[in-house]
């Protein structure tokens, strides 16, 4: 599958704005892999004050939308649909570049394991090609 909206992303994941951190799927293979876009735009909520003077988007933010990506390729799977993902673990975080208003944030996360109702994945955020942020994700469905 490819090229999902933002209304087809919120009919998998209960998020909304403020707290919807995925624009658009480019690529996905559900229960595999998937490439999301986030635009990271000057009017986001958390700038005004992350920080006023120099606006840095929080790396708790960039995880969250890496989580928010593999939880779609997750919840895309035939088992899976209806349920929520929530956030089981998180290890090996590095973060690699700062990501400023006017970045668009790549996503991408492979699933490397599903154990009944967990799964893990493994996330790399980039920017510009750049590696931004990267992390092991474990989900829990229910």
């Amino acid at each position: 599958m490819s090229l999902m909206t933002i209304e087809e992303i919120k009919a998998i994941i209960p998020h909304r704005y403020p707290f919807l951190l995925i624009d658009r799927v480019e690529e996905m293979e559900a229960g595999k892999k998937i490439v999301a876009k986030k635009n990271v735009t000057v009017n986001e909520p958390f700038f005004q004050g992350h920080f006023p003077e120099e606006p840095v988007m929080p790396g708790v933010l960039i995880i969250e939308a890496l989580a928010q990506a593999g939880a779609v390729a997750l919840l895309s799977l035939a088992d899976y649909q209806g349920k929520t993902a929530y956030f089981g673990a998180l290890d090996k975080a590095k973060f690699r570049k700062k990501v400023v208003p006017g970045d668009t944030l790549m996503l991408e996360v492979e699933i490397t394991k599903i154990k009944g109702p967990a799964g893990v994945g493994k996330g790399i955020a980039y920017v510009d090609g750049k590696k931004a942020c990267e992390a092991e994700l474990t989900f829990m469905i229910g």
